[in-house]
Protein backbone atom coordinates (compact mmCIF):
# COMPACT_ATOMS: atom_id res chain seq x y z
CA UNK A 1 0.00 0.00 0.00
CA UNK A 2 1.33 3.50 -0.78
CA UNK A 3 2.28 5.73 2.15
CA UNK A 4 -0.23 8.57 1.76
CA UNK A 5 0.81 11.81 3.42
CA UNK A 6 -1.86 13.66 5.42
CA UNK A 7 -3.14 16.97 4.11
CA UNK A 8 -2.20 20.01 6.18
CA UNK A 9 -4.39 23.14 5.94
CA UNK A 10 -2.60 26.40 6.68
CA UNK A 11 -4.97 29.32 7.31
CA UNK A 12 -3.60 32.82 6.72
CA UNK A 13 -5.88 35.81 7.47
CA UNK A 14 -4.81 38.68 5.22
CA UNK A 15 -5.46 42.38 5.71
CA UNK A 16 -3.46 45.30 4.26
CA UNK A 17 -0.17 43.44 4.36
CA UNK A 18 1.25 44.22 0.93
CA UNK A 19 4.69 45.01 2.41
CA UNK A 20 5.21 41.59 3.98
CA UNK A 21 2.65 39.18 2.54
CA UNK A 22 4.81 37.79 -0.26
CA UNK A 23 7.57 36.80 2.15
CA UNK A 24 5.05 35.04 4.37
CA UNK A 25 3.56 33.10 1.45
CA UNK A 26 6.98 32.26 0.03
CA UNK A 27 8.00 30.78 3.38
CA UNK A 28 4.93 28.53 3.28
CA UNK A 29 5.54 27.48 -0.33
CA UNK A 30 9.14 26.61 0.64
CA UNK A 31 8.01 24.10 3.28
CA UNK A 32 9.86 20.79 3.16
CA UNK A 33 6.47 19.10 3.65
CA UNK A 34 4.57 19.59 0.41
CA UNK A 35 1.04 18.20 0.84
CA UNK A 36 -0.48 21.52 1.82
CA UNK A 37 -3.74 23.38 1.43
CA UNK A 38 -2.86 27.07 1.78
CA UNK A 39 -5.94 29.17 2.51
CA UNK A 40 -5.47 32.93 2.10
CA UNK A 41 -8.46 34.82 3.51
CA UNK A 42 -8.41 38.37 2.20
CA UNK A 43 -10.49 40.25 4.76
CA UNK A 44 -11.41 43.25 2.63
CA UNK A 45 -7.89 44.60 2.14
CA UNK A 46 -7.61 48.11 0.75
CA UNK A 47 -4.06 47.77 -0.58
CA UNK A 48 -2.48 45.35 -3.06
CA UNK A 49 -2.89 42.32 -0.75
CA UNK A 50 -5.91 41.06 -2.69
CA UNK A 51 -4.06 40.95 -6.00
CA UNK A 52 -1.04 39.35 -4.34
CA UNK A 53 -3.28 36.55 -3.04
CA UNK A 54 -4.80 36.04 -6.50
CA UNK A 55 -1.40 36.00 -8.17
CA UNK A 56 -0.12 33.25 -5.90
CA UNK A 57 -3.35 31.26 -6.23
CA UNK A 58 -2.99 31.35 -10.02
CA UNK A 59 0.57 30.07 -9.84
CA UNK A 60 0.14 27.19 -7.34
CA UNK A 61 -2.85 24.86 -7.16
CA UNK A 62 -2.34 24.34 -3.43
CA UNK A 63 -3.34 27.95 -2.74
CA UNK A 64 -6.93 29.13 -2.34
CA UNK A 65 -7.55 32.88 -2.31
CA UNK A 66 -10.83 33.79 -0.60
CA UNK A 67 -12.08 37.39 -0.62
CA UNK A 68 -14.64 38.65 1.86
CA UNK A 69 -15.96 41.90 3.25
CA UNK A 70 -13.89 43.17 6.15
CA UNK A 71 -15.02 41.52 9.36
CA UNK A 72 -11.87 41.17 11.42
CA UNK A 73 -9.35 38.41 12.06
CA UNK A 74 -11.83 36.13 13.86
CA UNK A 75 -14.16 36.08 10.87
CA UNK A 76 -11.23 35.38 8.54
CA UNK A 77 -9.99 32.53 10.74
CA UNK A 78 -13.49 31.08 10.95
CA UNK A 79 -13.86 31.19 7.18
CA UNK A 80 -10.61 29.28 6.89
CA UNK A 81 -11.71 26.67 9.42
CA UNK A 82 -15.05 26.26 7.65
CA UNK A 83 -13.52 25.45 4.27
CA UNK A 84 -10.36 23.59 5.37
CA UNK A 85 -10.07 19.99 4.17
CA UNK A 86 -6.87 19.08 5.99
CA UNK A 87 -6.33 16.28 8.48
CA UNK A 88 -4.42 18.84 10.52
CA UNK A 89 -4.80 22.62 10.93
CA UNK A 90 -2.14 25.31 11.17
CA UNK A 91 -2.35 29.11 11.25
CA UNK A 92 0.05 31.87 10.24
CA UNK A 93 -0.12 35.65 10.49
CA UNK A 94 0.22 37.46 7.17
CA UNK A 95 3.46 39.25 8.07
CA UNK A 96 5.31 36.43 9.79
CA UNK A 97 7.75 33.87 8.40
CA UNK A 98 7.80 30.09 8.80
CA UNK A 99 10.98 28.04 8.98
CA UNK A 100 11.03 25.67 6.00
CA UNK A 101 10.81 22.66 8.35
CA UNK A 102 7.88 24.08 10.37
CA UNK A 103 5.16 21.70 9.17
CA UNK A 104 7.50 18.71 8.75
CA UNK A 105 8.78 18.82 12.32
CA UNK A 106 5.42 19.66 13.91
CA UNK A 107 3.73 16.80 12.04
CA UNK A 108 6.49 14.36 12.96
CA UNK A 109 6.10 15.30 16.64
CA UNK A 110 2.35 14.64 16.47
CA UNK A 111 2.72 11.34 14.71
CA UNK A 112 5.36 9.79 16.95
CA UNK A 113 3.81 10.94 20.24
CA UNK A 114 0.09 10.66 19.53
CA UNK A 115 -0.39 14.19 20.86
CA UNK A 116 -3.40 16.35 20.01
CA UNK A 117 -1.31 19.45 19.30
CA UNK A 118 2.36 20.07 18.65
CA UNK A 119 4.15 23.35 19.16
CA UNK A 120 7.60 24.81 18.74
CA UNK A 121 9.51 27.89 19.79
CA UNK A 122 9.30 31.26 18.05
CA UNK A 123 11.52 34.31 17.69
CA UNK A 124 10.55 37.96 17.45
CA UNK A 125 12.24 40.17 14.87
CA UNK A 126 12.11 43.74 13.59
CA UNK A 127 11.55 45.04 10.07
CA UNK A 128 15.28 45.75 9.65
CA UNK A 129 15.97 42.02 10.11
CA UNK A 130 13.47 40.91 7.47
CA UNK A 131 16.01 39.96 4.82
CA UNK A 132 18.21 37.99 7.19
CA UNK A 133 15.30 36.19 8.81
CA UNK A 134 13.85 35.24 5.42
CA UNK A 135 17.20 33.74 4.42
CA UNK A 136 17.58 31.95 7.76
CA UNK A 137 14.07 30.47 7.52
CA UNK A 138 14.71 29.27 3.97
CA UNK A 139 17.89 27.50 5.06
CA UNK A 140 15.92 25.72 7.77
CA UNK A 141 16.79 24.86 11.34
CA UNK A 142 18.45 21.58 12.29
CA UNK A 143 16.29 18.70 13.50
CA UNK A 144 15.12 19.13 17.10
CA UNK A 145 17.26 17.65 19.85
CA UNK A 146 14.25 16.83 22.00
CA UNK A 147 10.49 16.31 21.73
CA UNK A 148 8.76 16.66 25.09
CA UNK A 149 5.22 15.51 25.83
CA UNK A 150 3.04 16.78 28.65
CA UNK A 151 -0.51 16.22 29.83
CA UNK A 152 -3.09 18.66 31.23
CA UNK A 153 -2.53 21.54 28.76
CA UNK A 154 -5.16 23.69 30.47
CA UNK A 155 -3.18 23.52 33.71
CA UNK A 156 0.07 24.36 31.89
CA UNK A 157 -1.55 27.28 30.07
CA UNK A 158 -2.88 28.79 33.28
CA UNK A 159 0.19 28.32 35.48
CA UNK A 160 3.37 28.19 33.37
CA UNK A 161 3.76 31.70 31.95
CA UNK A 162 6.48 33.50 33.93
CA UNK A 163 9.76 33.68 31.99
CA UNK A 164 11.84 33.99 35.16
CA UNK A 165 10.27 30.91 36.73
CA UNK A 166 10.61 29.01 33.45
CA UNK A 167 14.32 29.79 33.38
CA UNK A 168 14.67 28.61 36.96
CA UNK A 169 12.80 25.44 36.03
CA UNK A 170 15.15 24.84 33.09
CA UNK A 171 18.20 25.46 35.27
CA UNK A 172 16.98 22.96 37.87
CA UNK A 173 16.29 20.28 35.25
CA UNK A 174 12.47 20.46 35.18
CA UNK A 175 12.18 21.16 31.41
CA UNK A 176 9.71 23.93 32.24
CA UNK A 177 10.00 25.74 28.90
CA UNK A 178 8.41 22.78 27.14
CA UNK A 179 5.18 23.34 29.08
CA UNK A 180 4.89 27.02 28.17
CA UNK A 181 2.49 28.25 25.51
CA UNK A 182 0.13 31.19 25.10
CA UNK A 183 -3.07 31.90 23.17
CA UNK A 184 -1.41 32.43 19.79
CA UNK A 185 -2.55 30.00 17.12
CA UNK A 186 0.61 30.11 15.03
CA UNK A 187 3.61 27.80 15.46
CA UNK A 188 1.17 25.02 16.31
CA UNK A 189 -0.24 22.03 14.48
CA UNK A 190 -3.67 20.82 15.59
CA UNK A 191 -5.61 17.67 14.97
CA UNK A 192 -8.54 18.83 12.89
CA UNK A 193 -11.20 17.48 15.27
CA UNK A 194 -10.05 19.81 18.06
CA UNK A 195 -11.83 22.62 16.23
CA UNK A 196 -15.14 20.79 15.84
CA UNK A 197 -17.76 23.10 17.36
CA UNK A 198 -15.20 25.78 18.26
CA UNK A 199 -15.03 29.04 16.35
CA UNK A 200 -13.57 32.42 17.24
CA UNK A 201 -16.00 35.08 18.49
CA UNK A 202 -16.27 37.64 15.70
CA UNK A 203 -15.86 41.32 16.35
CA UNK A 204 -13.48 40.83 19.30
CA UNK A 205 -9.87 41.88 19.66
CA UNK A 206 -9.14 39.00 22.06
CA UNK A 207 -10.67 36.26 19.90
CA UNK A 208 -7.82 33.81 20.50
CA UNK A 209 -7.87 34.28 24.28
CA UNK A 210 -11.63 33.72 24.37
CA UNK A 211 -11.41 30.16 22.99
CA UNK A 212 -8.18 29.17 24.75
CA UNK A 213 -9.73 27.41 27.75
CA UNK A 214 -12.19 25.31 25.75
CA UNK A 215 -9.57 24.39 23.17
CA UNK A 216 -6.86 23.33 25.63
CA UNK A 217 -9.30 21.42 27.83
CA UNK A 218 -10.04 19.17 24.84
CA UNK A 219 -6.43 18.09 24.58
CA UNK A 220 -4.94 15.13 26.38
CA UNK A 221 -1.33 15.53 25.29
CA UNK A 222 0.80 18.28 23.76
CA UNK A 223 4.18 17.73 22.09
CA UNK A 224 6.84 20.45 22.30
CA UNK A 225 9.81 20.80 19.95
CA UNK A 226 12.85 22.60 21.33
CA UNK A 227 13.76 24.59 18.23
CA UNK A 228 12.62 27.84 16.59
CA UNK A 229 10.21 27.21 13.72
CA UNK A 230 8.38 30.54 13.48
CA UNK A 231 9.47 34.18 13.18
CA UNK A 232 7.10 36.81 14.56
CA UNK A 233 7.40 40.30 13.06
CA UNK A 234 7.18 43.12 15.58
CA UNK A 235 5.39 45.94 13.78
CA UNK A 236 4.45 49.26 15.35
CA UNK A 237 1.26 49.21 13.31
CA UNK A 238 -0.11 45.98 14.78
CA UNK A 239 -3.31 46.08 16.85
CA UNK A 240 -1.66 44.81 20.03
CA UNK A 241 0.98 47.53 19.81
CA UNK A 242 -1.20 50.56 19.05
CA UNK A 243 -4.80 49.94 20.17
CA UNK A 244 -5.76 51.73 23.38
CA UNK A 245 -9.55 52.04 23.19
CA UNK A 246 -11.90 50.98 25.99
CA UNK A 247 -13.39 48.26 23.78
CA UNK A 248 -9.92 46.76 23.23
CA UNK A 249 -9.27 46.52 26.96
CA UNK A 250 -12.79 45.32 27.70
CA UNK A 251 -12.47 42.48 25.18
CA UNK A 252 -9.45 41.29 27.15
CA UNK A 253 -11.44 41.63 30.38
CA UNK A 254 -14.25 39.52 28.89
CA UNK A 255 -11.77 36.87 27.72
CA UNK A 256 -10.08 36.88 31.12
CA UNK A 257 -13.42 36.37 32.86
CA UNK A 258 -14.38 33.52 30.51
CA UNK A 259 -11.11 31.63 31.05
CA UNK A 260 -11.05 32.41 34.79
CA UNK A 261 -14.44 30.77 35.23
CA UNK A 262 -13.61 27.91 32.89
CA UNK A 263 -10.42 27.10 34.81
CA UNK A 264 -12.25 27.08 38.16
CA UNK A 265 -14.90 24.75 36.72
CA UNK A 266 -12.11 22.33 35.75
CA UNK A 267 -10.30 22.53 39.09
CA UNK A 268 -7.40 24.59 37.71
CA UNK A 269 -5.95 27.65 39.42
CA UNK A 270 -6.57 30.54 36.96
CA UNK A 271 -3.24 32.31 37.45
CA UNK A 272 -2.83 33.53 33.85
CA UNK A 273 -6.47 34.66 33.69
CA UNK A 274 -6.00 36.45 37.02
CA UNK A 275 -3.12 38.35 35.42
CA UNK A 276 -5.19 39.12 32.31
CA UNK A 277 -8.27 40.17 34.26
CA UNK A 278 -6.54 42.41 36.82
CA UNK A 279 -4.33 44.05 34.21
CA UNK A 280 -7.09 44.64 31.67
CA UNK A 281 -9.53 46.11 34.20
CA UNK A 282 -6.79 48.51 35.32
CA UNK A 283 -6.11 49.41 31.68
CA UNK A 284 -9.80 50.09 31.05
CA UNK A 285 -9.50 53.01 33.47
CA UNK A 286 -6.71 54.53 31.33
CA UNK A 287 -8.63 54.37 28.03
CA UNK A 288 -9.15 57.82 26.44
CA UNK A 289 -12.86 57.06 26.00
CA UNK A 290 -13.46 55.74 29.54
CA UNK A 291 -15.80 58.61 30.39
CA UNK A 292 -18.34 57.80 27.72
CA UNK A 293 -21.46 56.79 29.67
CA UNK A 294 -21.73 53.26 28.28
CA UNK A 295 -18.02 52.61 28.91
CA UNK A 296 -18.23 53.91 32.47
CA UNK A 297 -21.20 51.62 33.18
CA UNK A 298 -19.34 48.66 31.71
CA UNK A 299 -16.23 49.49 33.73
CA UNK A 300 -18.21 49.48 36.97
CA UNK A 301 -19.74 46.13 36.01
CA UNK A 302 -16.26 44.74 35.28
CA UNK A 303 -15.00 45.91 38.67
CA UNK A 304 -17.90 44.13 40.36
CA UNK A 305 -17.33 40.93 38.37
CA UNK A 306 -13.63 41.00 39.17
CA UNK A 307 -14.37 41.23 42.89
CA UNK A 308 -16.85 38.32 42.64
CA UNK A 309 -14.31 36.10 40.89
CA UNK A 310 -11.52 36.87 43.35
CA UNK A 311 -13.85 35.82 46.17
CA UNK A 312 -13.97 32.35 44.61
CA UNK A 313 -10.23 31.88 45.18
CA UNK A 314 -8.79 30.52 48.38
CA UNK A 315 -6.39 32.73 50.33
CA UNK A 316 -3.46 30.60 49.17
CA UNK A 317 -4.60 30.78 45.54
CA UNK A 318 -4.88 34.55 45.76
CA UNK A 319 -1.35 34.73 47.11
CA UNK A 320 -0.02 32.52 44.32
CA UNK A 321 -1.88 34.41 41.60
CA UNK A 322 -0.85 37.82 42.96
CA UNK A 323 2.80 36.74 43.19
CA UNK A 324 2.82 35.46 39.62
CA UNK A 325 1.13 38.67 38.48
CA UNK A 326 3.83 40.84 40.04
CA UNK A 327 6.60 38.75 38.46
CA UNK A 328 4.89 38.84 35.07
CA UNK A 329 4.37 42.62 35.24
CA UNK A 330 8.09 43.04 35.81
CA UNK A 331 8.80 40.82 32.80
CA UNK A 332 6.29 42.72 30.68
CA UNK A 333 8.09 45.98 31.39
CA UNK A 334 11.31 44.50 30.02
CA UNK A 335 9.47 42.97 27.04
CA UNK A 336 7.77 46.24 26.13
CA UNK A 337 11.08 48.11 26.14
CA UNK A 338 13.10 45.55 24.18
CA UNK A 339 10.78 43.61 21.90
CA UNK A 340 7.94 45.97 21.03
CA UNK A 341 10.47 48.66 20.10
CA UNK A 342 12.28 46.45 17.57
CA UNK A 343 13.03 48.30 14.35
Amino acid sequence: MPNIEPLISIIVPVYNSEKYLSRCIESILAQSFKNLEIILIDDGSKDASSSICDSYAASDSRIKAIHQKNGGIAKAQNTGLDIAHGDYIAFADNDDILDRHNIEYLLHALQITGADMSKARWQQFGVSQLENISHQALQGTVAPKMISVFNSPLLAYQTVFSKILRLIGEYTGHNTEARYFNEANWCRLYKRELWDGIRFPEGMYAQDVMVAGRLYARMNKVADIDCVLYYWLQSAGSVTHKERSFSFYHDNVAAGITNFEYALEHGVMPARSYYTLIGSVNEEATAPDINESSNRIQYEADLKKKAELLERLTTYQRLQCATLQKIRLFEKGIYDRKVKNMA
